[in-house]
């Protein structure tokens, strides 16, 4: 007796594309194929910690396009982790923990962002940087899916090189515990220079890349040239931030600036993560001020940037709902007929006998699984896999 049995177990963008390396200026998965990640970041988890879930992200992933969530961890400001008690420490340090496991059960790559920001200078908070990513490093070297953001935003009159000689000095710290994860380090003038730090990259390491941040309603084409200087240098480019309207956060959005950026991205494989999942009454949020979901959104939920990002990341943006409190919304089945054709193998014309009957078990039977492809259709990964039960017995096999 031989059974077919064919299954379908949906994938995930990790188990998909496994633990991410640096190739060159391009990000690529385990199998070396160009990768680029596309996600949104959170506000900072101190002032906004409720979109830090499983169903927020998996609304991210399923809906809007995402492979990728960045969680933004203030050290200054807004309750920073550097600046508000050993409490708020231990709570900020429990909300990130949470966050990769929510991405980390729904097969999602996550960056820890250490989001430097009024503290301007990293060096100011060094000692607390390093200390906190030697336990993430510990905490987390064996799962392919955590990248460390070691600076968010640099700026003031900070130059490269006190970012480049901060960065050495955490980076060390790191690699000392994960010889692998992806290192994204922050450049001068709010992760805008990253030309400038082209010119004297970070030696001695690999899978390291530089952040740069944009708005395009500010930003044009003048950054983008310095972006794409930074990449023909030969510089590994990573966005780990940026919206479509201006710098303030505030102002109108110019999508054909932002196109123009996206289009750049994409010619020369650029990740990139927008800010932020959030209802904040700003240009930037990508919820409406006036939504109180915490998942399932519909398109009446997204403010005009939030519509324009799911677009972009070919997402789905399902029509109708309203403003209110709801559960994530149910996405159709789209899981491919099984492709296995029907048995062609003869009506038995042997006579009943009275052989024995048994129950199934390793004992009397033979059972093999073999992966027969992989696909994606819509937003969803799905894997087909054949499981084939032989019966190497004489006996008949009762269940």
């Amino acid at each position: 007796m031989m059974l077919m049995l064919s299954a379908t177990v949906s994938a995930t963008p990790v188990s998909e594309h496994g633990r991410l390396s640096v190739k060159g200026t391009n990000l690529v998965d385990s199998k070396g194929k160009k990768f680029q990640l596309k996600g949104v970041s959170t506000h900072g988890i101190a002032w906004f910690p409720e979109y830090v879930s499983k169903a927020s992200f998996q609304s991210l992933r399923d809906k809007w396009g995402a492979n990728t969530v960045r969680l933004a961890m203030y050290t200054a400001e807004y309750n920073g982790y550097c600046t508000g008690g050993s409490k708020n420490k231990t709570t900020q340090k429990k909300k990130v923990m949470e966050g990769v496991k929510a991405a980390t059960d729904l097969g999602m790559y996550v960056i820890i962002d250490w989001h430097v920001l009024s503290d301007q200078n990293p060096n100011r908070y060094k000692k607390e940087a390093i200390a906190f990513f030697k336990e993430m490093a510990q905490k987390y070297k064996n799962q392919k899916n955590v990248i460390y953001e070691i600076c968010n935003e640099p700026n003031g009159n900070v130059s490269w090189k006190q970012i480049k000689s901060y960065a050495q000095d955490v980076i060390k710290a790191i690699r000392k515990i994960d010889k692998n994860a992806i290192i994204l380090v922050g450049t001068p003038t709010w992760s805008q220079d990253v030309d400038i730090a082209a010119k004297s990259p970070i030696k001695g390491y690999s899978n390291l890349m530089y952040t740069c941040h944009f708005y395009a309603a500010t930003h044009k084409a003048s950054y983008r040239k310095k972006m794409e200087t930074a990449v023909k240098a030969g510089l590994p480019v990573f966005v780990s931030e940026f919206s479509i309207c201006e710098a303030s956060g505030n102002g109108g959005v110019n999508k054909t600036e932002a196109n123009k950026w996206m289009s750049l991205l994409n010619k020369y494989n650029i990740s990139y993560a927008a800010w932020s999942l959030s209802n904040k009454n700003e240009t930037c949020s990508l919820l409406k001020s006036s939504c109180n979901k915490k998942s399932g959104w519909t398109a009446n939920d997204l403010s005009e940037t939030g519509k324009w990002l799911v677009t972009t990341m070919k997402g789905s943006l399902v029509k109708g709902g309203t403003s209110g409190n709801s559960q994530t919304d149910k996405k159709p089945s789209t899981t491919k007929p099984s492709t296995t054709k029907p048995s062609t193998t003869k009506p038995s014309t042997t006579k009943p006998s009275k052989t024995k009957s048994v129950k199934a078990s390793k004992k009397y039977c033979t059972v093999s699984v073999k992966k027969d492809g992989s696909w994606k259709s819509g937003k969803r990964y799905y894997t087909l896999y054949r499981v084939t039960l032989k019966n190497k017995s004489k006996y008949n096999i009762s269940n």
